[in-house]
């Protein structure tokens, strides 16, 4: 079984957020890592890779698309597990929205597939996004599960289970399919020295859109189906109502939340 794990690049956690007047784009200078939920993905590929559900021969690929100097992000998804790695590098991507995103990584699955698995995060910690995974189920033509608690694979299918507003769900799914997993799946291993060590030997491939056979009329700003007009910081916290305690201190606290009805 070939599986792909989709990861993204996003600024570290103490990189301030940024946009450029000009473009509308987020600012990705300063320390760039790996998605922490994406390293929820990786784990869940590597989880079904040692179970061997999926077959001795099971491979794992990590995807992303971004800069040439993305190639150390993916890395760490080698050091993680991965058995080698694919990076989607254009300077055409530049301001790809989801959809033009999804269609770049589409291409790359499609091409240096077939995949049987595809593997997303959640959410996209830079954007808060979480409508890829329909993205790419809708352009790779596959059945997609999104917010998966468990993962197994049987056979030609893959059964997951989740929460949902209801309850909880237990679906199947036949393969090929797409799958995104919720940050309460598992909890991430750290690589070892010996496996950051190895990583630098796996096989990491870099593709143009030419590779991909892509117009580049179809990703970036020219292909992007929303356009940002404007973005504002967000508003200043108040310094809130301070209470002396001299005794009414509590019936105060109820009388402010009373009045905001949040009681």
């Amino acid at each position: 079984m070939k599986i792909a794990v989709c990861v993204k690049e996003v600024p570290g956690a103490n990189v301030q957020r940024r946009h450029d007047e000009s473009t509308k784009r987020l600012q990705r200078d300063g320390d760039q890592v790996l998605n922490s939920y994406d390293s929820h993905a990786m784990e869940a590929a590597l989880q079904l890779k040692e179970s061997g559900a999926v077959g001795d021969d099971a491979t794992i690929t990590a995807v992303l698309m971004g800069p040439a100097s993305a190639s150390r992000t993916l890395q760490k998804a080698l050091a993680l597990g991965a058995d080698d790695a694919l990076l989607v590098s254009d300077e055409a991507l530049a301001g790809s929205d989801i959809l033009a995103t999804g269609r770049a990584l589409a291409a790359a699955i499609a091409k240096h597939g077939p995949f049987d698995l595809v593997i997303l995060g959640q959410q996209a910690s830079d954007s808060d996004c979480w409508a890829l995974p329909g993205v790419l189920a809708e352009l790779l033509e596959a059945p997609v599960v999104t917010q998966a608690a468990k993962v197994d694979v049987v056979g030609g299918s893959v059964t997951v289970e989740r929460q949902t507003e209801l309850g909880y769900e237990k679906l199947e799914l036949s393969l090929p399919a797409v799958v995104s997993v919720s940050d309460a799946i598992n909890t991430p291993r750290y690589p070892a020295l010996k496996a950051i060590m190895a990583a630098k030997k796996k096989p990491l491939v870099t593709v143009s859109l030419a590779d991909l056979g892509l117009d580049a009329a179809t990703v970036g700003q020219a292909g992007s189906g929303t356009t940002v007009l404007e973005f504002t910081p967000p508003p200043p916290k108040s310094g809130g109502e301070k209470f002396e305690d001299d005794g009414s201190g509590a019936e105060k606290i109820v009388q402010f939340l009373v009045s905001r009805n949040l009681v």
